[in-house]
């Protein structure tokens, strides 16, 4: 019996052209016409006059080519963390399971066919917590054609309720939970960057993202993820207007042109893939360092007391990286 492909959740705000992008690229997969598309679409801030939003629901009126198209207009700004949490949460408890989309995404036109293999063969997998699209521009050459990490990832990812259900937003009891199982230094990708701050900016509502709470569950569980060595999906959001990826060092990456072929794999973590996940970890804290630093000395010419040019860099290294 053929299974049903998942419904697909878009969440966007106000960034029309790369909207448009990852609409275009979404129509050109294989089983659009096959798939229900649920776009939440957040309000507008309070103070913002200008005309994005309304420029952005009058083209959302104009998609077409899938199954459906149900769009949900949010009256107010949710902010992207609670908009997420609760349109996945509203799509899954309907259809069990759901492929994740935000509104900065070029996908390969293989990439709907690849979620939806994914989450038919490790449905009943209870280790596998979620499916994902992109995989980092690593270096390493010899990535099996799919890997499972004890991580997860934000750019294109499908899941299923019963992975789902195990999400705890309390980013408070996440942290003691980690710190508990002694886990801090794995958690951080066996040190090569700082997760663990992300929970505590999230503790003291300097951030609020719904990501790291969602890895930091699925870490507590034992959960895996699987990846792709070739990514089917290239982020395009960076920039001034994003909320959380101001800045990048990655290199311009390709994506995938031809389709990968699903096999069932052993369900436990890919040493070769963690390895190529921490290098390229580490090489993005270097470059971060590297430029930062020049800022830093800039700070000691104009003479501000040291200890705040060293609070100011390492903030600067964590805050302006892409935070998940």
């Amino acid at each position: 019996m053929k299974k049903t492909t998942a419904p697909i959740a878009l969440f966007v705000y106000n960034r029309l052209s790369d909207i448009e992008q990852t609409v275009k690229s979404l129509q050109k997969n294989k089983l659009t016409s096959e798939s229900d598309l649920f776009i939440f679409s957040d309000g507008q801030k309070d103070g913002d006059v200008s005309d994005k939003i309304p420029c952005v629901r009058n083209y959302l009126k104009t998609i077409d080519g899938f199954k459906s198209v149900t769009i949900i207009e949010r009256e107010k700004n949710m902010g992207l963390a609670n908009s997420i949490i609760s349109g996945v949460t509203e799509i899954i408890n309907k259809f069990g399971k759901i492929i994740v989309l935000e509104d900065d995404l070029i996908l390969s036109p293989y990439f709907l066919s690849y979620m939806n293999q994914g989450l038919d063969m490790y449905e009943d997998e209870n280790l596998v917590f979620s499916i994902h699209g992109h995989m980092y521009p690593t270096k390493m050459k010899n990535l099996p054609q799919t890997f499972f990490l004890s991580f997860i990832d934000t750019w294109g990812w499908a899941t299923w309720k019963r992975a789902w259900d195990k999400l705890n937003t309390d980013p408070k009891i996440l942290l003691e939970e980690i710190k508990e199982k002694n886990a801090e230094y794995r958690f951080n990708i066996d040190g090569s960057h700082s997760f663990i701050h992300h929970i505590k900016a999230n503790i003291i509502g300097r951030w609020n993202t719904w990501g790291i709470k969602w890895y930091a569950s699925v870490f507590l569980s034992d959960g895996i993820g699987l990846f792709p060595a070739n990514s089917l999906v290239r982020h395009i959001g960076f920039g001034d207007d994003a909320t959380h990826a101001k800045i990048t060092d990655e290199p311009t990456q390709e994506i995938s042109n031809k389709p990968i072929d699903i096999t069932k794999i052993t369900i436990k973590e890919s040493v070769i893939g963690r390895k190529a996940l921490r290098d390229y970890y580490l090489s993005l804290e270097k470059n971060c360092a590297k430029r930062y630093f020049k800022l830093f000395k800039e700070n000691l010419k104009r003479i501000i007391p040291i200890k705040w040019a060293f609070d100011f860099l390492r903030s600067k290294v964590y805050d302006e990286r892409n935070s998940i």
